[in-house]
């Protein structure tokens, strides 16, 4: 039996044929068929959280319309939810290579009280206190990731022995009772401080700006490339649906939300700023290098990845580093927030609140998929939560059920989609 070949087109080698697809940039109705399908395939990325966190919104603004929507807490949820994204963003990595960080949360706590402690009682500057914070923080991730990675202990099992003895040397550090104020005025500044109204429309617009010419760029060159590409007309619209989000929130901001006439506060919080050069940094890390890739290949198939070449015990080890020190800095965001440092600082529900942001927002438990957007996106979801509940003045228990469900609900849909994905072949 003879098979036919289609012969290439004129002036085009066989081999050139066979990429032939990939050369042309789909049209916007496509790329929305392709997506629909990927939803059918059970991709469902951050859409539920997404549209969970819409629904959210609408529900206590509902309730609550002149306390909820108001500029003052606006700022506050955003602010509020700063600490558990930042912590969740640390996660992320842990989690795509099918781990867990159970002393994430007070790993976060003992660096603030290093932090604390250096500027408090040794009289540093900021500076150098939370330099010493976060070079804790990487230690301790550097030691449980060489348990890990190394010694082969599970990691459920080193991190619950590091949640347990951590909270040890925090009380050692502070004192059975005892608290160690933040005074200094730029720790405090990150969550009760906001950036000059003019200064903060600068900044937006300028990042805006930045993303628009990044993405033309990119399109330029896979067309230069006659690579295959999303519809110009596609990135537009992500383009313009991100510019009015960030736009909105900006005026929301921008308005005077004091209670007090003849005191203005206005201007995005700090806090917001750091958590979305955060987000910027570790997007572009996870997601345009060979690292971030390195990290998904593991995450998806240990075995191959070695087979491959990849070094996964140095990939485990730095991937609790980053945990570790993202949890040093979220510390010192809630210390800022709280303005103290105590024995119980990272510990109760912050871990768990942490790892709900992230699978809230799409990443998966089994490891090899997810985004460092899901930690903002579900930190913003529990936050969301937290707060609606507050202002309709709901038992806390409420509050602990409504979030547990939320969460479940999150595990479920990704177990579903994880099957189905199995299922279909992708």
């Amino acid at each position: 039996m003879t098979t036919e070949q289609a012969s290439p087109p004129p002036g085009q080698s066989l081999a050139a044929a066979d990429f032939v697809n990939d050369e042309a940039s789909a049209s916007l109705g496509e790329s929305l068929r392709a997506y629909r399908d990927r939803l059918r395939g059970g991709d469902m990325g951050a859409l539920p959280a997404a549209l969970g966190l819409v629904v959210l919104f609408i529900v206590f603004a509902a309730l609550r319309p002149d306390s909820f929507t108001s500029p003052l807490n606006i700022a506050n949820l955003m602010t509020q939810a700063s600490a558990i994204s930042v912590l969740a963003m640390g996660l992320i990595p842990v989690l795509l290579l099918g781990e867990i960080d159970l002393s994430a949360g007070v790993t976060g706590g003992v660096a603030a009280g290093f932090t604390a402690v250096q500027i408090d009682r040794h009289g540093s500057s900021w500076v150098l206190a939370v330099l010493i914070g976060l070079a804790v923080g990487a230690a301790v991730g550097l030691v449980v990731g060489v348990l890990v990675a190394k010694l082969g202990i599970p990691s459920f099992v080193v991190t619950l022995a590091f949640f347990l003895g951590l909270q040890g040397v925090t009380l050692k550090l502070i004192g059975l009772g005892g608290t160690i104020p933040v005074r200094d005025d730029v720790l405090r500044a990150i969550t009760i401080k906001s950036m000059p109204v003019t200064m903060g429309w600068i900044v937006v617009i300028v990042l805006l700006a930045a993303y628009g010419a990044l993405l033309m760029w990119r399109q330029s060159r896979l067309a230069a490339k006659n690579l295959q590409r999303p519809p110009t007309s596609l990135l537009l619209v992500k383009f313009v649906a991100l510019a009015v989000i960030m736009l909105i929130a900006t005026a929301v901001l921008s308005q005077n939300r004091s209670r007090v006439p003849t005191f203005v506060i206005a201007g995005i919080p700090y806090a917001v700023f750091v958590v979305g050069a955060l987000l910027i940094f570790w997007t572009f890390i996870f997601g345009r290098t060979g690292y971030g890739r390195h990290i998904y290949a593991v995450g998806g198939n240990t075995e191959a990845a070695r087979r491959a070449g990849i070094n996964v015990d140095r990939l485990k080890v730095s991937a609790f580093v980053i945990c570790s020190s993202m949890a040093a800095i979220s510390g010192i965001i809630t210390a800022s927030y709280d303005g103290k440092v105590s024995p119980g600082s990272g510990g109760g529900n912050v871990l768990l609140y942490a790892v709900g942001a992230a699978v809230i927002g799409g990443t998966s438990l089994f490891g090899g998929k997810g985004l460092i957007r899901d930690a903002v996106i579900g930190g913003l979801v529990i936050a969301t939560i937290d707060n609606g509940l507050g202002l309709l003045n709901q038992a806390a228990y409420i509050n602990y059920i409504i979030t547990g469900s939320v969460l479940l609900l999150a595990a479920s849909v990704d177990a579903i989609s994880r099957r189905r994905r199995s299922a279909t072949g992708t």
